[in-house]
């Protein structure tokens, strides 16, 4: 391996070279440096007597790519490649079975090391759906919990925007190279990410575009980085349900939000509600579900118990504050000082009882008070 940097010891540039054979899947490596019981390092200084297995793997690295990896990380403090032998490499990543051999990060490294729960959905979701998201994680990022998503339009922009808001910053993954944006049109959000203290993070080379088959890669890092995943608003066949499944199939949590039976992307939640995903209304279910204790400083007493009587009634000021002409779901949860997601939640009785309908741009009320 010819090319060096000073600010990467010879181990992470070994692991670079390993990684930069893109059409060998990690766990082949991983299989090599077990059977023969060395490092990367030595895997490549002497692969040409370890046979022929080994050979074939080395001949697959790419000098470009190295060279690319290590330009690309000089040009600043801020960018970071973390080898899987780093300490600041996310030991819940480590659990996949085919793990990824470097990542490439920019922004606060130490963020994908803390306690974090992803937030996805569709891209193109409703006023309603983003506005959940937001709320969901501004509340987590304020007890302490990260907010993991994936940089996409809809659901996943709206938690990043709302993890800005709070407490603990964001973290992007990427289905592209680090230093590829996509869509070109988060570009702006990308950097607030950053200027918020939050962290992006990539297995793709630098110069990588995006390509169909990142992202089923992307969201397999999204869902294994997370103590659980969150979906708001997502169809049968989508991969935001290819997410839930692969960090329900690793063991981790998987939350829905419920939604209206008249509105498609409530089609995904429900049927993740039915195979046993966890239905949450607020940010507590989520923690109490992965042993947080939810922070409630900011309420005294008082405002506690009031807030448990609004939620736990089947008011008749819910019902009354929705109009048999079309009402934004904003204006009701305005209406009875609750949030976007408790106000839908509440609400998904009322349809269920067949006193109000969700339409497009909110509800009508069929009958009632």
């Amino acid at each position: 391996m010819s090319a060096q940097f000073t600010s990467l010891d010879s181990s992470a540039t070994a692991w670079i070279a390993l990684a930069s054979a893109q059409r060998v899947s990690p766990k082949l490596w991983l299989q090599a440096l077990e059977q023969h019981q060395c490092s990367p390092i030595e895997l490549l200084s002497q692969a040409s007597s370890l046979g022929s297995t080994v050979t074939t793997l080395t001949d697959q690295i790419t000098q470009k790519h190295i060279d690319t990896a290590l330009n690309w990380a000089k040009v600043s403090e801020n960018r970071h490649v973390i080898t899987l032998d780093s300490p600041d490499y996310p030991p819940l990543l480590k659990q996949l079975d085919s793990p990824p051999l470097v990542l490439f990060a920019t922004g606060s490294k130490a963020l994908l090391k803390q306690p974090q729960i992803a937030i996805v959905g569709s891209r193109r979701a409703s006023i309603q759906g983003k506005r959940i998201a937001t709320d969901f994680a501004m509340g987590l990022s304020n007890n302490g919990i990260a907010i993991t998503s994936g940089l996409a339009m809809g659901i996943d922009s709206a938690a990043h925007v709302g993890a800005i808001s709070g407490s603990i910053g964001t973290i992007a993954v990427m289905g592209t190279g680090p230093d590829k944006i996509y869509p070109a049109k988060n570009s702006k959000l990308y950097n607030e990410i950053h200027d918020s203290g939050g962290v992006s993070v990539t297995e793709f080379f630098p110069g990588q575009g995006p390509k169909p088959w990142h992202f089923p890669r992307r969201n397999r890092i999204i869902a294994a980085l997370s103590l659980g995943t969150l979906v708001v608003e997502a169809k049968i066949k989508s991969g935001t349900l290819i997410t839930a499944n692969l960090a329900a199939d690793m063991g981790r949590d998987v939350f829905a939000v419920p939604g209206s039976l008249f509105h498609a992307y409530s089609e995904g939640c429900h049927w993740l509600i039915q195979q046993g995903a966890k239905l949450v209304t607020n940010v507590n279910d989520i923690l109490l579900e992965i042993g947080v204790q939810p922070q409630q400083m900011s309420f005294d007493v008082g405002e506690q118990n009031e807030k448990s009587a609004v939620n736990s009634l089947a008011t008749d000021k819910l019902l009354a504050s929705v109009e048999y002409d079309i009402t934004a779901i904003d204006v009701i949860a305005q209406r009875n000082a609750l949030s976007v997601s408790q106000a839908m939640a509440s609400l998904l009785e009322y349809e269920l009882r067949g006193l109000v309908a969700a339409v497009p741009g909110g509800y009508v009320k069929l009958r009632g008070k």
